[in-house]
């Protein structure tokens, strides 16, 4: 009885270190796996999905999103090394999902968006992990994915992944970070950053402090730049209107906070840009303005219900900066 019951107990063993031994085969060969490089050229056919992917974004062709989209997904699968293909489709999977007040009745499989600009932006930034933008797009899906699914570790890897996005481009995603940040509650610690973070988003953008009680803006229009890291301080080809989106987002951020006399003073510097008379959202901004403080309770109140929401609640989340 005792050698029998020896000989199991090898049996066991050696059954357990087998198992072992194969678990640690299957980890080491996963760790010597190839890792997928970036392309070095783009097809023209990628060429030409980028154009449609920039003229739907730019004429804020949000019903056009799907068969552009299409165009998109179907280059990346000949080219799953293209960087710039895999980043334009996780951004018409995150501009699906941020406009989706646009639609008369928003599905439950919206958030399917917010999942899928997720992987993308994380094959982009593993492509490309030098392209900061992208680091601060993968944070915010991240954040957000994680707020969807109540996963506090998620939406924790998500905030500290947007502060190293911050650090590696300050003047881009200390925006991009305040902006996701917009929607948590006025009196969370969350919102009250992302708040903070648009004032040093200024600081930066003008290498001084601005006064925060008369943020007069004129004296550093001469600053803009179209080079460096800077030049995202400005509009661009990228963002036609992005000084005026970025204007638009701090006063509607102060205002949800409370401080609508400040806002005011933030909204008005929008109208400082060279291209606010051509501005196809200019007329938003003046309403705000005028409803500054009436809208302190509206920005404050659950979405719905016709009442002014923030902008990143709105139908120009995205077309703010981006429609020419």
């Amino acid at each position: 009885m005792r050698l029998r019951t020896i000989g199991l107990s090898v049996a066991v063993v050696a059954l357990v270190s087998a198992g072992l031994v194969w678990a640690n085969w299957g980890r080491i060969a996963v760790a010597v796996a190839p890792k997928k490089m970036a392309t070095q050229s783009r097809s023209e056919s990628a060429r030409q999905a980028d154009e449609a992917f920039w003229q739907t974004l730019h004429g804020g062709h949000y019903d056009g999103i799907q068969p552009v989209l299409e165009f998109l997904t179907s280059e990346y699968l000949k080219t799953p090394d293209d960087a710039v293909t895999g980043a334009h489709v996780a951004w018409l999977h995150i501009w699906r999902a941020g406009e989706r007040s646009r639609l008369a009745s928003v599905p439950a499989t919206i958030t399917d968006d917010i999942r899928l600009s997720r992987k993308y932006f994380q094959e982009a930034v593993a492509l490309n992990p030098a392209e900061a933008r992208y680091l601060g797009f993968l944070a915010t899906v991240t954040l957000a994915e994680g707020t969807i699914d109540k996963e506090e570790a998620t939406v924790r890897r998500g905030y500290f992944m947007l502060k190293d996005a911050i650090h590696a481009w300050p003047e881009f995603n200390l925006f991009t970070g305040g902006y996701v940040m917009s929607q948590q509650p006025a009196n969370s610690d969350r919102f009250k950053e992302g708040l903070e973070w648009q004032w040093q988003t200024l600081d930066d953008c003008v290498s001084e402090k601005v006064d925060r009680a008369n943020p007069d803006f004129t004296k550093y229009m001469a600053l803009e730049t179209k080079e460096g890291p800077k030049r995202v301080c400005w509009n661009s080809w990228i963002a036609p209107h992005n000084f005026e989106g970025f204007f638009l987002n701090m006063g509607d951020m102060l205002v949800k906070a409370g401080d609508w006399q400040t806002a005011r003073k933030i909204y008005a510097i929008a109208k400082l840009a060279r291209e606010y008379p051509v501005w196809p959202h200019r007329a938003v901004l003046e309403e705000r303005i005028q409803s500054a403080e009436t809208n302190v309770a509206a920005f404050n109140a659950p979405p719905g219900g016709g009442k002014p929401v923030i902008m990143i609640n709105s139908t120009i989340a995205c077309m703010a900066c981006h429609q020419q």
